[in-house]
Order: structure tokens, then sequence, then C-alpha cells
């Protein structure tokens, strides 16, 4: 792999940052609707529809920062065994990572994220359908968590738990909510983060 020049390296990182930001947004924009629309030829309850969805996005960052964390493990002990510079070892992992993601075992992501919702009290699904219908965005929310592991500094979503006191900088108020409440009812979309700053809002819904 060849060694980058600091600047070149920081325009490449930003560049890659704007991607993945802009898919997250398309994401959010476009294939949230799609599932939340095949959701609901099964489940009448919208509240029940843009939970499950909720907890397919954050259990899906949480799943590919994993599978992230034990990929660098292993690729820092493969080049630890060579490497002689002139990059630091640190550097030369990310580069390795980011040009063999294709490395990366997204199907037992979503095996795993699958498995963490059919254990997830606050969501119920009918018994004769299975979360994996929703393995396609699943598997689209794990391969774009896992890129944004690769980016300095890393992307995220933020942690939420309901009844949290909404925060305007954080979250929309969805168009069913009490715009007057103080407080967050149940998330829809995550907020993506970078270093605890928001970067992109999520949208939840607020009631009484």
């Amino acid at each position: 792999l060849r060694s980058r020049s600091p600047a070149r390296a920081r325009h490449i990182n930003a560049s890659r940052r704007a991607c993945l930001v802009a898919r997250f947004c398309f994401i959010y924009a476009q294939e949230r609707f799609d599932a939340e629309a095949l959701l609901r030829t099964y489940i009448s309850d919208i509240e029940t529809v843009q939970r499950i969805i909720y907890t397919a996005a954050v259990e899906s960052f949480y799943a590919a920062k994993m599978a992230y964390w034990k990929f660098k493990m292993r690729v820092k002990e493969a080049l630890a065994l060579s490497h002689s510079g002139p990059e630091s070892l640190e550097d030369a992992v990310l580069d390795f990572i980011i040009c063999h993601k294709d490395a990366y075992d997204v199907h037992a992501s979503v095996k795993e994220v699958i498995c963490s919702m059919n254990f997830n009290p606050k969501i119920s699904f009918p018994p004769e359908i299975d979360f994996i219908v929703l393995s396609s965005l699943i598997q689209e929310l794990c391969c774009l968590a896992f890129s944004m592991q690769t980016l300095v500094p890393p992307l995220d979503v933020a942690f939420g738990i309901d009844g949290e006191l909404f925060n305007e900088t954080k979250y929309y108020r969805n168009s069913d909510s009490d715009f007057t409440a103080a407080f967050v009812a149940y998330h829809i979309w995550p907020a993506l983060v970078e270093d605890d700053v928001v970067i992109v809002k999520g949208e939840v819904v607020t009631k009484r």
C-alpha cells in the first residue's frame, strides 16, 4: 500500500465521509419508507412498524461496529508481522480495511441483527412472519455502518431511550407528535453523530 500525504489523506477521508452521510440520508428518506410499506402489509399499527425499523437501524450499527473491531484486530495482528512503514501500523491497517471491505461478512451481521430483534422486548411481530423480511434494509445499514468505522473520526448513531427529553438539535418531530410535549414517546430514526456532535438529525414522536 502506498503512503499518502496528510493533506491527501484528509481530502480522501472528507470525500468518503460526504458520500457515506449522503447514503445514510437516502436510506432515511427512501429505503426506510419502502421497509415501512412492506411491514404495513403485515402490521396495521404504525407505531409498532416504526419501532421495528428504528430497532433494525440501531442493531445494524452495533453489529457492524463489533464486526469491524474484530476484523481490525485480525488485520493488525497479520500486518504487525511484516510492517515496516513509512506510515504507522494504524494507518496501514486502516488502508487495508478500506481496500478490502468486501471481506466483511455482512450476512453474519444480518443474522446477528435479526436474532437481537427477535429477543427485543420493545417490539413484536406476527408469528407467521419473520424479521428476515427486513434483510435488505439491514444489509444496507450494516455495510454503511462498517464503512463509517473507517472514517477518521468514525460516524455512529446516537443513543436514544423512550422518555428522554426532546432535543431539537438531535431530532425532528414526526407529524404525529404532540408538538407541546417535552418528552420522546418513541424513536423513528436515529441521529448520526461524529464525536458526539449531531451531523444528521434523527426523527421521533413526542407525546404527553
